[in-house]
């Protein structure tokens, strides 16, 4: 894949910033944001503080995406039908998904800081998060029957099983120095891309677009979402932490080869190959300068970026099935946007 973003043909100058992108689908989105609230509304007390603590703040990525990508499928016969409310039930389950699948890996990592804040198991506790997670799903699944869609129905079905699945594949290459590149992005796959493609898709097949408009926006959302997640592994090495909401080095000291390790790791001598190999298996933050040291030396910070930057620009290739529209760059924009994020 040519490292290099695409630049799509007949294409009006995108928005310089991602409060451009946010204004496009501001209204929509503030009624996702108002659905979410009163959708986590509880007679439990505890899901209430919970559910506050973790569904505020962030950028709602995701459902932007579903909202854009419908924007997107319409342009071509007009706007979006105003009437039609599954668009926003589509983006308020999507959040569901990922808000319940955060408050799940931050007890499986042991995580307790996420943007910055404490993260709800520091707070609450593992067993009030893994059930207020639940909540979260079991919601989700309710918004998706009162949608009547039976093909977003299984659309969201497969996909939350599907990450299930990537949060398991994660788990057995925990502290296994062994795990290969192609191992590392069938995890990724499974457990960011596949919501990003999800979401991409719900906007076209809710619309009842064409075929091709639905399997392009999910190959852009497949691609986004590669990309999205090469380039948060990268910020683990790199990042400034007070941007970054957390420490520095958590994926190594929670024994997770990502990219950027994976790379040294299979260009290194045989005394680096000792020392990472080590620092994978053991996991903990001891290791860090040598990791560090070895990423340097090996340019693997600059491969893992060319690589996020090449799924980047196969998701902006992907637009290509979807009419000119400012929905459409909005969503190239994203794709440039998820690989030179700071935090």
């Amino acid at each position: 894949m040519d490292p290099s973003l695409t630049i799509l043909p007949d294409s009006p100058a995108r928005p310089l910033q991602f409060a451009d992108v946010q204004a496009l689908v501001a209204d929509d989105a503030a009624r996702v944001d108002a659905l979410i609230r009163a959708r986590l509304a509880s007679s439990v007390v505890l899901i209430n503080q919970v559910a506050e603590h973790i569904i505020g703040g962030g950028k709602r990525l995701r459902p932007l995406v579903v909202l854009l990508a419908a924007q997107a499928a319409a342009a071509e016969g007009g706007s979006r039908d105003q009437d039609d409310d599954r668009p926003i039930a589509a983006a308020a389950i999507i959040e569901f998904i990922h808000t319940a699948t955060l408050l799940h890996d931050d007890v499986v990592d042991e995580s307790d800081r996420r943007r910055g804040r404490a993260t709800a198991n520091t707070l609450f506790g593992n067993a009030a998060s893994v059930l207020v997670g639940d909540f979260l799903y079991s919601r989700s699944f309710q918004l998706m029957v009162g949608t009547g869609s039976v093909p977003l129905m299984q659309l969201l079905a497969d996909t939350t099983n599907a990450i299930a699945e990537g949060e398991v594949l994660q788990l057995l290459h925990l502290n296994n120095p062994d795990t290969s590149q192609d191992d590392y992005l069938r995890v990724i796959e499974r457990k960011t891309a596949i919501l990003f493609a999800a979401a991409a898709e719900l906007g076209p097949l809710l619309a009842g677009a064409p075929v091709a408009q639905q399997q392009g926006l999910r190959r852009y959302g497949h691609c986004l979402g590669m990309a999205f997640q090469i380039a948060d592994d990268l910020l683990d090495y790199v990042a400034d932490e007070t941007r970054l909401g957390k420490q520095l080095g958590d994926d190594l000291a929670e024994g997770k080869p990502t990219l950027p390790l994976i790379h040294a790791l299979e260009q290194a001598d045989a005394d680096e190959t000792r020392q990472l190999r080590a620092a994978i298996s053991a996991g903990g933050r001891e290791h860090m300068p040598a990791v560090l040291a070895a990423i340097d030396r090996h340019g693997s910070l600059d491969f893992a970026r060319q690589q996020a930057r090449a799924w980047a620009n196969e998701a902006v290739a992907a637009l290509a099935v979807v009419p000119a529209s400012p929905a459409r760059e909005a969503l190239a924009f994203l794709a440039s946007f998820a690989i030179a994020r700071q935090s």
